[in-house]
């Protein structure tokens, strides 16, 4: 398992690396042809062409010069072939930033040549003092925390 969990790490830092050279072709290879991938706007892609042809236009243009990073949170897998993978990531300019201000979900699954590939990206942005104000508002939901026992219920 940890060789999985390493390939499956080492999936999501080449996603870094083909945005990085802004290559949509290398980007989209690493998606499975049937991938969804949602956006922080809700924009939903499906299909590893539609990946590719929009990632190609964003490239060249609001995203341009733009590099990704993830910091990995964590790896689940659910039997041998699917993993879910989460992450703080964001798209930046410049140097590296120390906050990432998106939460990112990937489904990963193994084909059958072995190979990791992503079949669905979810990426939502971040809104910490929306989500401050949520939880001093009802403070059970806060992740974490410990949620009271009623009589009755366990």
């Amino acid at each position: 398992m940890d060789d999985d969990r390493t390939a499956v790490m080492l999936l999501v830092y080449a996603l870094e690396d083909a945005w990085a050279r802004h290559d949509a072709d290398a980007y989209g290879a690493l998606f499975t042809s049937d991938a969804t991938y949602t956006t922080f706007l809700g924009t939903r892609y499906r299909g590893r062409a539609e990946i590719v042809e929009s990632h190609r236009a964003l490239f060249t243009g609001v995203l341009r010069g733009t590099r990704i990073a993830d910091d990995i949170l964590d790896v689940r897998f659910y039997g041998p072939d699917t993993a879910v993978l989460t992450s703080s990531g964001d798209t930046y300019k410049g140097g590296r930033p120390e906050r990432l201000g998106k939460v990112q979900t990937y489904t990963i699954v193994r084909r059958p040549d072995g190979a990791w590939r992503v079949a669905a990206f979810q990426n939502t942005k971040r809104r910490p003092l929306l989500e401050e104000l949520s939880f001093r508002l009802t403070p059970a939901a806060r992740p974490g925390a410990a949620l009271p026992v009623t009589a009755g219920h366990r």
